[in-house]
């Protein structure tokens, strides 16, 4: 389980970290609130922040960062059954890793419709849109489009909905990496691995941390030598 720290050393920003995050940075939109850019119901009527947004955000300004190989060498040597991520960024594929071994929480890149008709549309005429600072729209509906990144107010893949459930209940390890683990459902996948499945947390915080009667993962337990 992989999130947005997976791709900080890359230099691209995370959402939340106060200052550098990427929602500490959205003043220059003039936004009624950080997150509206990526709001499916602020998007109808406001498209423009997002498409300025989202020159930033296509695929291929950025480098693989060191965990993004990490996840390519556990492929190599047959170990990863599943890599679920939050990013939208593309890393792990440009890294190597094969489309089918990525499970996208929140959707890609790779793809572009219409949110009024559902049309299919191309993503390269979106991303010709975004760097002539023009907004896209359907050539059958004329209703805008998007990248097939999901915005708050739209459902989740139904891929990701799948392979979550099939594929954790499989784990024999669950390496979690560069995630605060707040936002749903993805946080609570933790807990869908099997009772006896070791989880390894790897992140610059603690992220939840279980407290009493919810789940999460136990830190800073003192060991018995500790207690003595």
């Amino acid at each position: 389980m992989a999130g947005a720290g997976l791709s900080v050393s890359a230099g691209i920003p995370d959402f939340r970290t106060p200052g550098t995050g990427l929602y500490s940075q959205l003043q220059r939109f003039q936004l009624p609130w950080p997150e509206a850019v990526f709001d499916i119901r602020f998007f109808r009527h406001h498209p423009k922040p997002f498409y300025l947004l989202a020159k930033e955000l296509f695929p291929g300004g950025y480098c693989p960062t060191p965990a993004h190989f990490f996840l390519k060498l556990l492929h190599d040597k047959c170990l990863l059954l599943s890599a679920f991520t939050q990013n939208i960024d593309g890393l792990e594929q440009l890294a190597g890793l094969p489309a089918d071994k990525v499970v996208p929480a929140h959707g890609s890149f790779d793809g572009a419709h219409c949110i009024d008709c559902g049309r299919a549309c191309s993503v390269y005429a979106v991303q010709q849109a975004v760097y002539d600072d023009e907004v896209a729209t359907c050539d059958s509906c004329g209703g805008l489009v998007k990248p097939d990144i999901v915005f708050f107010g739209e459902p989740l893949p139904a891929r990701f909905h799948r392979r979550r459930l099939a594929d954790l209940a499989q784990a024999d390890l669950l390496i979690v990496m560069g995630t605060s683990l707040v936002v749903q459902p993805f946080a609570s996948m933790i807990d869908a691995v099997p009772a006896d499945c070791p989880r390894l947390l790897i992140n610059m915080n603690k992220g939840s941390e279980q407290s009493t009667g919810l789940s999460g993962f136990v830190l800073d337990v003192a060991s018995p030598a500790d207690a003595s």
